[in-house]
């Protein structure tokens, strides 16, 4: 069912949204060995909501956008009084005194919260075998990963263990999962949802974004989450608009911009085939093709890994065991100093540590200016790339990955490969843009593939418009 189908059918009594979510937990019992996509299960929760729903639809009140819709939460989102371990040994155990902002949204707007997701450690992954907790398979195969680092998210749609998900997106942790399980994943615009409440990874570059199975439903959810946030100092004042206004329009006389520079070497040619195919439909609708294109591409990957860790470096620091969390015990750290170094080395995992250890590296005293401060520069022209490019065209279409779910297991030793399954995903990210995944194809070994819709700041509801026409051309089920 769609968010729509739900809600109406609460609305008019013929579901009850306290028997949907025993269904979805009952289904959750069913598939989470299998594919370990929940961590955290929240039923006393999602009873009293789906209560209030009930109550609420007897009545004949006005419902919310998400009345009665079962949803999960990636495990970098606080959620007061429901564990919350950001996939790592170092929170084991914690459990928050407040909500995150966006997941306050989706509460209020009468969401069924069923638990937490699996993801990569702090975010930091593009597999989900990251997580201290065991990596999430792939739905469609289970030797595959379901990418990351909101594998979990991803999966959870695409599984039919909630309806709508929330994950995070710090170099293309949405999009390209979305695009692995084939479901849609929305990047917002860079400070269009509050981050208030996101355990940071990153925090010039992460976005809290939606799943769900199709482009209207995301449209929804990301009209509930967004908007300006007090407690976030970085959130936009600018108004939130109905992104799901121009979902009927189609691409009749639409610019749509193909960079050269995602379809060079290193694309798999059923990928490139499906978003080529996609792209032939949208001009025989009217869209307007046109070649473009992305010169500082190539830097992008460098780009993010030094920016991305240096924050990360920073963010990172305040897991010290003193005041939540995983702590050494004394047998172990005799000393202050000694107690955090343990504390440290048993409850991050090996990609953090590389994580943390790069981006202290760049930051450091006589390589800053070298590294640092010139992936800053070299930034700011990947973004105006962007912002030359949008004074032709009105989106960019690109493929969201270079290669269908790769096998688990496959890059865990080989980080540079693992990075370069982002390459796609990266530029727009490090550019604070818009952006969305949708489906545009399947594998002959029946794997999704996707394709990426990039967007002007702020302009959600014409990626939305492209996205929704891509979809329908391209005949998902």
């Amino acid at each position: 069912m769609t968010i729509d189908d739900i809600r109406s059918r609460i609305a008019d009594g013929s579901q009850k949204a306290a028997d949907l979510a025993a269904a979805f937990f009952q289904r959750i019992e069913e598939k989470n060995s299998e594919l370990n996509v929940y961590l955290t299960l929240s039923q006393e929760r999602a009873r009293e909501q789906a209560e209030r729903v009930d109550a609420a639809a007897r009545k004949g009140d006005q419902l919310g956008a998400l009345a009665g819709v079962p949803v999960g939460i990636k495990d970098v989102l606080v959620t007061k009084g429901i564990a919350t371990t950001a996939g790592s040994k170092i929170l084991e155990g914690y459990h928050p005194p407040y909500d995150c902002t966006a997941v306050a949204r989706m509460e209020a707007a009468g969401a069924v919260i069923l638990g937490k997701l699996n993801c990569d450690e702090f975010a930091m992954g593009s597999s989900n075998e990251n997580s201290a907790y065991g990596p999430v398979r792939n739905p469609h195969a289970r030797d595959r990963v379901p990418g990351g680092s909101s594998g979990g998210s991803a999966a959870a749609v695409a599984a039919d263990l909630a309806v709508a998900t929330l994950g995070t997106d710090t170099g293309g942790s949405i999009r390209q999962p979305a695009a692995f399980c084939g479901v849609v994943g929305v990047l917002p615009t860079y400070s269009r949802v509050s981050r208030y409440g996101l355990i940071a990874f990153a925090s010039s570059l992460d976005k809290i974004g939606p799943f769900t199975r199709t482009v209207k439903d995301a449209a929804t959810v990301l009209g509930v989450i967004a908007g300006h946030d007090p407690l976030d100092a970085t959130s936009s004042t600018r108004p939130v608009e109905d992104f799901g206004a121009k979902l009927q329009l189609g691409v009749n006389k639409l610019r749509v911009g193909v960079p050269a520079e995602f379809f060079a070497e290193g694309l798999a040619d059923e990928v490139r085939a499906a978003v080529r195919s996609a792209l032939d439909k949208m001009k025989a609708e009217g869209a307007e093709i046109v070649p473009i294109s992305l010169p500082h591409t190539k830097y992008a990957i460098p780009t993010y890994y030094v920016v991305a860790t240096a924050e990360a470096s920073a963010n990172l620091a305040r897991f010290d065991g003193v005041r939540y969390g995983f702590r050494a015990t004394a047998e172990d750290a005799r000393t202050l100093s000694g107690m955090y170094r343990q504390t440290r080395e048993h409850g991050f995992g090996p990609e953090v540590k590389r994580r943390i250890l790069l981006g202290t590296y760049v930051l450091s005293a006589g390589y800053y200016d070298a590294y640092y401060k010139k992936a800053q520069q070299v930034r700011a022209l990947i973004t105006r790339d962007y912002l030359q490019a949008f004074q032709s065209v009105d989106v960019i279409a690109t493929p969201t990955t270079p290669t269908t779910a790769f096998k688990l297991g496959e890059k865990t030793d080989d980080p540079v490969a693992m990075y370069l399954a982002d390459i796609y995903t990266v530029t727009g990210s490090l550019a604070g843009i818009s952006g969305v995944s949708v489906p545009c194809g399947v594998s002959r070994e029946g794997l999704p593939i996707g394709m990426q819709i990039l967007g002007k700041h702020f302009d959600e509801a014409t990626v939305f418009q492209a996205a929704a026409a891509v979809e329908r051309l391209t005949e998902r089920s």
